[in-house]
């Protein structure tokens, strides 16, 4: 047996996919199931993903089903290293039924809604029907209708909510049930049985009844649709997994499923076919679209000993790579699955929404009873038609759709957009957390820097030539292993210098280098190993150099000084326009550095940074993000992601900067795939578009609850003489869900960062 369906460790939490749920309470409902089974130590409950994550001790995935089962849904498990699934298959076959059934249920409803309000619309045509058709006879009609209406394609409501509500955990089915249902029983006893209900109240609601339970289809139609689109970037991203594979067995070439290809094996790439698996080349050339990683437009060049990430595009040339990641290894399935752990997870303002809304349909079901309690006393006759109108338009427009709904489809939509844009939030909680950000502070090398070494300055002495120069240099230092040395080698690689023959060449660790190259005495050092020689050329040069934070080498040619070389690591080219737009978003930012004082503050001047913590030791990082937290300062830190492991958990938001392979360091909150410290804007872009949209999306739904629950219990009436149709709050009801899907959309259109 699959040990997945027998137990599940601790350190893998159980997913399970949940059928049935249509409102804030069933989440409540199932997430209370799942926690009462012995051994489940933590269950979250997602409505948009209509998934389960369950953190496990010794629980068995059979008792968790069972759980599920009990309080009326479906579940199923969803294995780890299942492949992802296109998100919107499942929505889609949802809108496939519901469509359906909505034209189905409109077919029938309309000529219910056109006999019976027609006749109140317009007076003649009311008299022209009583006068063709008997009026029982027509009452007789439209309950063969709405009864088809109720119990054919509206049977899912009762389905559901009559146990619900037998089991004393009504939801939202529950109010749709009880008050399409009652509308129905009603006139069905005024049509057969009307001795029983006194002569004044003798009407029929069927249209009503019809009406709603046909306006709530559609709007689950629409609903269904809209979060088919929610999980727009999940598709995108499996779309772009490759589905075959050009394969080296035994000696030919064959074409295998994706899934199929080994580690190590070897395959064969052609010009326009996407890359299968993660790897490395073996030979060949070409240039490669990795867009769909980084975010850059222009393809990357590759040559042997390259990586190649799959699901990328080969754009021109041919070439073979040795296969290294396969499977749910591959950074793209490692993407795919970091994006949907997000988008399952809570906000912390989600355990509000959720205490609110646990109470939210007894209290509706309540001031329903209340509703028909204070207008049969107190209303107008007839009474108790009043009453019963209202207290089922009551039931009808409340909504838990909408308050379930409103932060999970903006977490979906907003952690799909991040992803198209390169940014991976693993925890959903980081886009709550990274909008409060007061202070975002860097590593400096290799996240505000290059991270190598590069030649900046070659400063002549009089009488010396440039290529002439760097080429003895190069050469002097081409038998070291040194960086600095290894810099200067490579700028004169760049500038295409033959390197001179080197002969007695000596080297001082820490100091320099020593050789003969044409016969001159060739010595490549620090100011002090050259102290013997007359500096006094530079001093004004090493002035300069040490307000920019630069220390130079010397070379010395026969006894002479001929140059001082600057050798440094290079910031990137965005890093100061990046620090520039996170002050004009109200930001303070700082820095983290190992070098000496006078150098990071020069670098920190240079790039406009508010604070700077110099001479920091990797295992001292954590002590100083602690001395950044200072005065309740919540802190983001963005680091490189192999050093910064420990700071990246200590801050409050820890954001590794990658180049696409080490994208699934544990320690991060959020992932900038590329290395690119614009995905440092975009993610605060999309943390607080996301945020902002949440907020848009909870004043909505409680405010239309908080407005018109009263007004549909007919507060209006004694001062203006309105009262909401029944019909109308279905109308309502819907559109609550439908908006707030629809306005979570709006953050597919956030932007990314330009500079």
């Amino acid at each position: 047996m699959n040990k997945h369906v027998q137990h599940s460790s601790p350190a893998q939490p159980i997913t399970l996919d949940i059928e049935g749920m249509t409102c804030a309470s069933c989440v409540l409902r199932v997430e209370k199931a799942l926690l009462k089974v012995p051994g489940v130590e933590a269950a979250s409950v997602n409505l948009a993903t209509e998934r389960a994550t369950i953190d496990v001790g010794t629980a068995v995935v059979g008792d968790l089903l069972k759980a599920v089962e009990k309080v009326g849904y479906k579940g199923a498990l969803r294995q780890p290293d299942a492949p992802a699934q296109d998100h919107a298959h499942h929505h889609q076959e949802d809108a496939a039924r519901l469509r359906r059934d909505v034209i189905f249920a409109a077919i029938l409803t309309l000529p219910l809604f056109v006999l019976e309000m027609g006749g109140h619309l317009y007076e003649p045509f009311h008299h022209w029907l009583m006068g063709v058709v008997p009026t029982q006879w027509l009452y007789v009609f439209y309950f063969v209708l709405a009864t088809t209406v109720l119990f054919v394609p509206g049977f899912r409501f009762f389905r559901i909510g009559i146990p619900a509500l037998l089991r004393g955990a009504p939801e939202m089915n529950s109010l749709v049930a009880i008050g399409a249902g009652a509308a129905w029983l009603f006139s069905t006893v005024v049509t057969f049985a009307p001795q029983l209900v006194p002569a004044e109240t003798r009407y029929v609601y069927f249209e009503a009844s019809a009406v709603i339970v046909t306006l709530i289809l559609l709007g689950r139609l629409l609903e269904a649709l809209a979060k088919g689109r929610t999980g727009e970037a999940i598709q995108r991203l499996v779309r772009e997994q490759a589905r075959f594979a050009r394969v080296e067995r035994n000696g030919e070439t064959i074409e295998l499923a994706a899934e199929d290809v080994r580690v190590n094996d070897i395959l064969v790439v052609r010009p326009g076919e996407k890359i299968a698996v993660d790897g490395e080349l073996v030979d060949g050339t070409s240039h490669v679209d990795e867009s769909m990683i980084s975010g850059e437009p222009l393809p990357v060049s590759k040559k042997e000993g390259d990586s190649v990430i799959g699901g990328t595009l080969n754009t021109s040339g041919s070439f073979r790579f040795r296969a290294t990641k396969v499977g749910g290894d591959t950074m793209l399935a490692q993407i795919i699955r970091m994006v949907e752990e997000a988008q399952a997870g809570k906000l912390p303002i989600q355990k509000v929404v959720d205490r609110i809304t646990a109470w939210f349909v007894p209290v509706v079901m309540a001031m329903a009873v209340v509703t028909f309690i204070v207008w049969t006393i107190w209303g107008p006759d007839p009474a108790m038609t009043f009453g019963f109108v209202n207290a089922v338009a009551v039931l009808i427009i409340a909504c838990p759709c909408a308050m379930g709904l409103a932060t999970p489809t903006s977490i979906m939509v907003g952690t799909g957009r991040a992803a198209e844009l390169g940014v991976l939030f693993r925890k959903s909680e980081a886009l709550q957390r990274l909008r409060d950000a007061d202070v975002v502070a860097f590593d400096k090398t290799g996240t505000l820097t290059e991270g190598k070494p590069v030649l900046t300055d070659l400063i002549l002495a009089a009488g010396f030539t440039h290529d002439d120069v760097l080429a003895v240099v190069a050469a002097a230092e081409s038998r070291s292993e040194h960086p600095i040395a290894l810099a200067i080698v490579a700028a004169a690689a760049q500038a295409g210098l033959v390197l001179p023959a080197v002969e007695n060449f000596d080297s001082d660790p820490g100091h320099g280098v020593v050789a003969t190259i044409g016969g001159n005495k060739v010595e490549v050092g620090s100011s002090r190993m050259l102290e013997h020689l007359d500096q006094s050329e530079f001093t004004l040069t090493l002035e300069r150099l040490a307000d920019e934070g630069k220390t130079p080498v010397f070379a010395a040619i026969d006894g002479r000084i001929a140059a001082a070389i600057v050798v440094a690591d290079v910031l990137k080219p965005t890093s100061k326009a990046v620090i520039e737009r996170l002050h004009a978003m109200g930001l303070k930012t700082a820095m983290i550095s190992g070098d000496n004082r006078r150098t990071a503050a020069a670098i920190a001047r240079q790039l406009g940074i508010d604070e700077v913590q110099a001479e920091v030791l990797p295992a001292d990082k954590v002590a100083a993000i602690k001395a950044l937290r200072q005065g309740n300062r919540v802190v983001a830190y963005v680091g490189d992601g192999i050093n910064d492991a420990p700071a990246l958990a200590e801050a409050d938001i820890g954001i590794a900067v990658g180049n696409g392979t080490d994208a699934a360091i544990e320690s991060a909150d959020v992932v900038l795939l590329g290395g690119d410290l614009k995905g440092v804007l975009n993610a605060l872009a999309i943390s607080r578009a996301t945020l902002r949209n949440i907020w848009e999306n909870l004043f909505w739904a409680f405010g239309y609850n908080t407005v018109l629950i009263p007004v549909a219990a007919g507060v209006l009436y004694p001062a203006f003489g309105i009262l909401l149709s029944p019909m109308l709050g279905a109308g309502a009801m819907a559109l609550s869900s439908i908006f707030v899907v629809g306005n979570a959309q709006r953050l597919r259109a956030v932007k990314g960062a330009t500079l």
